[in-house]
């Protein structure tokens, strides 16, 4: 494959490459404010995916990428939990990596890319093939890439015991000339030196800033009567997918705890793909602790519009507005998007002290109601203080969001982009 040789400071076509480009998963919206900001700065942005839902003339849909695709699953269901795989399953990753390669070959010659940003597909093994060929089509090129990985193996207690450890070792993450790697967390950063040598720069998660919220609106004003809520309500909002790790038994407890008749928990997303013992368990814990709780992901999508009843559908965007208090009680998140939302919707935030948040955010000097593992007294008293009191909200919003713009605004994203992209091409970037 012929290399067009271009000036450092030339506007480059970027290839964004994932299992899939749709929704509201974080890699799908980080990925997205990436290229937002990386076509500012005067570059081209291309896709390709499994699943993508970007425009046809700046994308390349290739089904086998995705990692739900019926051959793909049946591959990785012989890889995790065992410690052996046969010659045939061996010949089956092999097989399905040769097609992912002239996939990856076919969308970098339509678009003529020129530098490549695999996401989180050389970081956690979801799709194995996919990664191997993703690795061999870097190695074999020498395109310029910029690797930007949110979740790694051994983050996820799924993936530990395997089959696979000699593929991880070679493509999750691979070392390799012309590569920078990105990753959104100290931690990340720090284990990915320790573990295999790998140097590694971090880039946040980020919100836009630099732009003020949108608010209340003709569209919106009838959220709260539209999801059964009252003006008077204390609209208490956890903006999360239902799975085990958002820890949402803590919102439950917390809005029992308060013990106000006027508090109701709105859940905004849908339940997630690791199986319905945990909404289970939810509503179990909501019928004990009698308490008004709202699904809503009905009626919540990523554009306004209707469902198919004839109903509004609204943003987060149209959410977030209406809320009193945001509940983020997860165990674990390689950073924190609703936290960010939150701060940036300049809204009080109980944020449970999860390892990230810990090491990364606290220390900056954010303004939240913090529990460790346990709704105390002690957090209880300090959300009905935040709660009863306009001025302290008010004085937390206003710290929170000159922190968001400081640490994690689109400018902090855009500054490190283009020194990675120097870093691939020189300093004149």
């Amino acid at each position: 494959m012929e290399r067009r040789q271009l000036p450092a400071d030339a506007p480059r076509r970027i290839g964004f490459i994932s299992t899939r480009f749709q929704g509201t998963d974080g890699v799908t919206l980080e990925a997205r404010k990436w290229a937002h900001i990386l076509e500012g700065m005067g570059h081209s942005c291309f896709w390709m995916a499994g699943l993508i839902d970007a425009p046809p003339e700046r994308s390349h849909a290739a089904p086998l990428a995705y990692f739900n695709h019926p051959e793909v699953m049946e591959v990785q269901d012989r890889l995790f939990g065992v410690t052996f795989r046969s010659r045939a399953v061996t010949n089956q990753i092999n097989a399905l990596t040769e097609r992912l390669k002239d996939e990856i070959y076919y969308f970098i010659e339509k678009f003529q890319i020129e530098v490549l940003v695999p996401e989180n597909i050389l970081a956690i093994p979801m799709h194995v093939p996919l990664g191997v060929a993703m690795t061999e089509v870097i190695a074999e090129t020498q395109i310029p890439v910029i690797a930007h990985h949110h979740d790694f193996a051994w983050e996820r207690e799924r993936f530990t015991l395997n089959a696979v450890n000699d593929y991880l070792q070679a493509a999750f993450p691979p070392l390799l000339y012309g590569m920078e790697h990105v990753v959104i967390n100290s931690m990340a950063q720090k284990e990915l030196a320790r573990r295999l040598g790998i140097p590694s720069q971090i880039i946040p998660n980020i919100l836009d800033f630099e732009t003020p919220p949108p608010g209340i609106d003709d569209y919106n004003h009838d959220l709260r009567r539209e999801i059964g809520l009252s003006d008077d309500d204390i609209f208490v909002l956890q903006p999360t997918r239902i799975v085990a790790r958002k820890g949402i038994e803590h919102a439950i407890e917390l809005v029992r705890r308060l013990g106000d008749p006027r508090a109701k928990l709105v859940l905004s997303h849908p339940a997630g793909d690791e199986g319905s013992g945990y909404m289970h368990m939810l509503r179990e814990r909501i019928e004990d602790a009698r308490i008004p709780v709202v699904f809503i992901a009905d009626r919540v999508g990523e554009q306004r519009g209707l469902t198919t009843a004839g109903r509004k559908i609204y943003t987060l965007a149209d959410v977030y507005p209406h809320a009193d208090l945001v509940t983020y009680p997860s165990y674990y998140e390689g950073f924190g998007n609703a936290f960010l939302e939150a701060i940036y919707f300049r809204k009080p935030v109980l944020v449970n002290t999860y390892t990230v948040y810990a090491r990364d955010i606290d220390p900056l000097g954010f303004k939240t109601i913090e529990m460790t593992q346990l709704v105390t007294n002690q957090v209880v008293e300090m959300t009905k203080r935040v709660l009863a009191s306009p001025a302290l909200r008010e004085e937390w919003a206003g710290v929170n969001y000159a922190l968001g713009l400081k640490h994690f605004s689109y400018a902090v994203a855009r500054r490190k982009l283009g020194a990675r992209l120097s870093n691939l091409y020189g300093d004149a970037m």
